[in-house]
C-alpha cells in the first residue's frame, strides 16, 4: 500500500514509519504544521508541536530514506481543536483536545488530502492495535474491524483513538499496537541510528505551550469574576471565571477558609449562567450512572433482556489513563445515545469527557465511544 506517515517529531512516530516501511509499504513522511503562531510552538514547548519537532520529522525521514513534506493544516486545527475546546470551557464542559483532534485533524484533514493524493491509509505512532481494513491489507473496508487496547496497556491510545470511528480507523495503521514497551521502542529507535531515540515524550496540551491551561482558558476568555459556593448557595469566596475549573478539582480553588468539618473540598459543578464554582465534599463526586451523546459504534451490539441494544458485564472508561469500571451498557443508535449503569461508583465526571465502552472475548475490544452529557 501507499500510506502517510504522520510524523510529529517524536520516537513512536519515527519507528512506525519505519516498521511501515520494512512491511512493504511505500511511505511518505508528512509533518502537520498545526500552528503559525511561534509563540505557541516556541523553543522548548512542551506540547507535541513545537519548532524542534519539525527539524526532528525531517532529520528522521532522511535517515529512513522516504519523501518528506510539511502539510500547513493550521486552520483546521484552529477551527476544528483550538476553537472547540475554548467553547466546550465557555459552555462549562471539560473537553479532551486529543480525542477531537484524533477525530477532526488526524482522522479526517489530514486522511482526507491523503486519499485526495491516492494514498491508501494514514500511520501514527499511536498505541492501539487494529484488525480489518488496512491492517489486514483491506483499506476502507470496515466489515470485521477492530479496534484493542495495545500490548502494552501503560501506553494504551485506543481511549482516544475510539472516537475517529470505524470509516477513519478502516485507513490507519499502528505498527506499534504490538510493541512490549515504550523501552524497546526507543532501543529499536537507536538500532536504527534515529536520533529522536531519547527524546523526552510530549505532553500537556500542545497549544498551551507553556502548560498553563488556566492562564491560557483566562487569555482567551476574559476575566469573569465569580463566586465559589457551597451546594446550598453560601458563598466561600471568588474566582476569576468558572471556565478555570473542572469537576474532581481541588488544588487551586482559592478558598480562604477551611470547611466546618475540615475535610477537603472538591469542584462539584461549574454554571455558566451564574458565572458560579459549587465545591462541596469528595462523596458529591460519586456517580452510579454515566450518559453519553454523539454515540460512535465500533461494534455490534447485543440485544439487551428488556429489547433494547447494548452490552451487559463490560467496562467504561471515561478519562485516557482512567481504571476502567464494570457496568451494564445501553445505547440507541438512532439518536446517539449512550447509558451506563456502573457497579462501581465513579468519581469526578465532568461533561464533555469521552466515555469508551471495552469488552469482546478478551475484555480489550473497543465496542463503543460517547461524549458524557
Amino acid at each position: 500500500m501507499r500510506v502517510l506517515a504522520a510524523l510529529s517529531g517524536g520516537v513512536d512516530s519515527a519507528v512506525a514509519a519505519a516498521r511501515a516501511a520494512d512491511a512493504g509499504h511505500d511511505v511518505v513522511g508528512v509533518h502537520m504544521a498545526l500552528t503559525r503562531s511561534r509563540a505557541q510552538t516556541r523553543s522548548g514547548s512542551r506540547g507535541c508541536c513545537s519548532i524542534e519537532d519539525a527539524s526532528d520529522a525531517r532529520w528522521a525521514a532522511e535517515i529512513l530514506g522516504i519523501p518528506f513534506y510539511v502539510w500547513d493544516l493550521s486552520e483546521q486545527f484552529e477551527e476544528r481543536v483550538v476553537a472547540d475546546f475554548l467553547a466546550e470551557y465557555r459552555a462549562g464542559r471539560t473537553p479532551n483536545p486529543c480525542v477531537r483532534c484524533n477525530e477532526r485533524v488526524k482522522f479526517d484533514a489530514l486522511l482526507e488530502r491523503a486519499l485526495a493524493l491516492g494514498l491508501d491509509a494514514v500511520v501514527t505512532g499511536h498505541y492501539a492495535r487494529l484488525r480489518g481494513g488496512a491492517a489486514s491489507g483491506r483499506p476502507g473496508q470496515t466489515a470485521g474491524l477492530e479496534l484493542r487496547r495495545a500490548a502494552d496497556t501503560a501506553k494504551d491510545q485506543s481511549y482516544v483513538l475510539a472516537v475517529s470511528g470505524r470509516e477513519g480507523l478502516s485507513r490507519a495503521l499502528f505498527p506499534l499496537g504490538d510493541a512490549p514497551s515504550k523501552a524497546e521502542v526507543r532501543a529499536e529507535a537507536e538500532r536504527r541510528g534515529l536520533p529522536v531515540a531519547s527524546k523526552p515524550d510530549s505532553y500537556d496540551i500542545c497549544f498551551v505551550a507553556d502548560g498553563d491551561t488556566r492562564g491560557f482558558l483566562t487569555r482567551s476568555l476574559g476575566v469573569r469574576e465569580g463566586a465559589l459556593v457551597s451546594p446550598d448557595g453560601e458563598v466561600l469566596g471568588t474566582h476569576n471565571g468558572y471556565f478555570g475549573f473542572t469537576v474532581g478539582q481541588r488544588k487551586g480553588l482559592g478558598l480562604t477558609r477551611p470547611a466546618a468539618d475540615g475535610r477537603p473540598r472538591y469542584v462539584i459543578e461549574t454554571r455558566p449562567s451564574s458565572n458560579e464554582v459549587v465545591v462541596g465534599p469528595e462523596e458529591l463526586l460519586r456517580r452510579s450512572a454515566v450518559s453519553g451523546s454523539a454515540l460512535v459504534l465500533l461494534a455490534e451490539p447485543t440485544v439487551l433482556d428488556d429489547g433494547g441494544a447494548g452490552w451487559r458485564d463490560v467496562t467504561v472508561q471515561v478519562r485516557a489513563h482512567g481504571r476502567p469500571v464494570p457496568a451494564d451498557v445501553a445505547v440507541d443508535a438512532e439518536t446517539g445515545t449512550l447509558r451506563a449503569r456502573l457497579h462501581q461508583h465513579l468519581r469526578g465526571l465532568a461533561a464533555g469527557q469521552s466515555v469508551v465502552v471495552y469488552g469482546g472475548e478478551s475484555g480489550d475490544q473497543v465496542l463503543a465511544q460517547a461524549t458524557v452529557t
